[in-house]
């Protein structure tokens, strides 16, 4: 097909046969079949390939001409999170990419969890991929110093804690290699000789990332800067790639201390009224207490996860949301220790042979665990958040397969998710104890747009704020307003503030998007006046696919 007669859908699916094969991580994450033994090549030399490729494809995408609406859509999407992909990728980000989250630390570790394991076909896969551990992170490696001599390089705090996982994932009673593929034992047809190469793979694998640990303290952290912040114009890239727009950082940082103290006064009232004129404390203390909002173990956990969002599943589908039967089904699974605690969700495979899992990483040591905090959370990853969008864009034949499998924005994905726990509360599925929980999600987020933008931008606390008012932002307050005025318990502080030191930009996707849902419900609504149909607009906007925020509005006006 010349460059010209290609179509944008066409542009679009190649792209992701390419990008699969150059990242086969991304490909299990996205369901891709045909690159699960395999690890990514994660050296410059990989970077380069995947640069050269969305340069490839950026100019072929500009040469197409839309055959409809659709590729109107496919065509403004793909340009905008392929040409943002290329410009990271032209100031270095990913060669550096380095954080306690979503960085290669991790996802060569988490990607095993995706992985099937129920044939000895399937565990010869992950045998071949544990092999390609010490490839991949010595790939890593050069990378990182190759970046950092070039003066890209995390901070200090982003290195020392990200070796700390290393070693959680390599050393201790049982690392976690070597547990995955203990559980092998038993499988039908794995015999001997796979069982002596999943052996030699989980050592292999364990090795590299004692070895990463090592380098990361010894080899990096010279290079690594103490400055946490990265500074407006990093900041405001990183933003743009999060949000698909451009982002009035100041504007958003006041608008975040709104929102932050609207929150705070909603929260204070439901609390008085549920502790009978007292304060949050003692409510937390009432709702702890109760039986009926707390379980006992992991495994508890996890059925309190399946019960209740099944319960969703079950009542949504038909009244406020047309589901396919193909989403139904949602697995919930306890993700393994090392991590930062907090849920998240991955998608279903292309086919639906896997199907959308919730997973969850509780807190170390924790034995009883207070559901009246985390039930909005299901909603989130589950339905009618992560789960519905997310599905509902795989299951949609009109959509091309980088809009369904590969294009994910935080302000459309994540803004989605946080308006859909308030459509719960819409709906009617929190009674006072779960919106208490909600609250509390709600004000981190708000608080993690005032955090981000300000600790990276080095902002002035506010007159009015009732905290440090006139200070500028250090990590030591962020730590203090974490638990003296969001009351996080102080581990999770700390990884909440690990979280957005390191991952610029991503943390106020969740509040700014919901913004934007809201707003967008509200102007459809002035738009069709009596005519307006909740649960059209929302399977519309879904049906429509991701898209950046800037994108979205247009989108959004099109499908009336």
């Amino acid at each position: 097909m010349s460059l010209h007669a290609a179509r944008v859908h066409d542009i679009c699916d190649s792209y992701v046969d390419e990008y699969a094969r150059l990242d086969p991580i991304a490909a299990t994450e996205a369901g891709v079949a045909g690159h699960d033994d395999r690890l990514p090549d994660l050296s410059p030399a990989g970077h380069e390939a995947r640069a050269d490729l969305a340069a490839r494809s950026l100019a072929r995408m500009a040469a197409a001409r839309p055959a409809d609406d659709g590729e109107r859509v496919a065509r403004a999407v793909f340009a905008e999170r392929v040409g943002l992909a290329a410009e990271t990728q032209a100031a270095g980000l990913p060669a550096a990419s380095l954080n306690v989250v979503a960085s290669p630390v991790q996802g060569v570790r988490q990607v095993f969890d995706l992985m099937p394991t129920a044939t000895a076909a399937d565990w010869a896969a992950i045998a071949r991929r544990l092999a390609a551990v010490p490839a991949a992170l010595s790939g890593y490696r050069t990378a990182l110093l190759a970046s950092a001599g070039k003066g890209v390089v995390s901070a200090l705090r982003q290195v020392l804690r990200a070796a700390e996982q290393c070693e959680s994932w390599s050393g201790g009673r049982e690392p976690f290699f070597a547990a995955l593929v203990r559980q092998a034992g038993g499988v039908p047809g794995v015999g001997d000789a796979l069982r002596a190469d999943l052996d030699a793979g989980a050592r292999a694998a364990s090795a590299a990332y004692a070895e990463l640990a090592v380098f990361l303290r010894r080899e990096l952290a010279p290079y690594a800067p103490a400055e946490d912040a990265v500074g407006p114009d990093v900041y405001a890239l990183h933003a743009r790639a999060f949000l698909g727009a451009e982002l009035d950082l100041r504007e958003a940082y006041a608008w975040g201390w709104e929102e932050f103290a609207r929150v705070e006064a909603e929260r204070g009232r439901l609390a008085r009224r549920i502790s009978g004129g007292a304060g949050l404390a003692e409510a937390a203390a009432v709702l702890d207490a109760d039986p009926r909002h707390r379980v006992r173990g992991a495994e508890a956990f996890r059925d309190w996860m399946r019960e209740l969002s099944e319960r969703a599943l079950t009542g949504l589908r038909g009244t406020h949301f047309d589901i396919p039967e193909e989403l139904m089904r949602l697995e919930c699974r306890i993700a393994p220790p090392g991590g930062g605690a907090g849920a998240y969700y991955v998608g279903p495979s292309e086919d639906f042979s896997r199907p959308g899992q919730m997973w969850w990483s509780l807190p170390p040591g924790a034995e009883e665990h207070p559901t009246w905090r985390e039930a909005s959370t299901v909603y989130h990853e589950g339905v009618p958040g992560h789960h519905l969008q997310i599905g509902t864009a795989v299951a949609t034949p009109g959509l091309n397969r980088f809009q369904r499998l590969l294009c994910f924005v935080d302000g459309h994905g994540e803004g989605w998710a946080l308006y859909a726990e308030g459509l719960m509360r819409e709906f009617g599925y929190l009674d006072d104890a779960h919106l208490l929980g909600m609250l509390g999600k709600s004000l981190f987020r708000a608080a993690r747009v005032v955090l981000d933008l300000g600790l990276h931008l080095k902002l002035e606390i506010p007159a009015g704020a009732g905290f440090h008012e006139g200070e500028r932002w250090t990590p030591e307050l962020g730590l203090e307003f974490l638990r003296d005025r969001v009351l996080l318990e102080p581990g999770r502080a700390r990884d909440e503030l690990e979280r957005y030191l390191g991952w610029p930009g991503q943390a106020p996707a969740y509040k700014l998007g919901e913004r934007l849902w809201l707003s967008l419900r509200e102007e459809a609504r002035a738009r069709r006046g009596a005519a307006f149909d909740l649960k059209e607009f929302h399977m519309g906007a879904l049906r429509s696919g991701p898209a950046g925020l800037g994108t979205l509005r247009e989108v959004l006006a099109a499908l009336e």
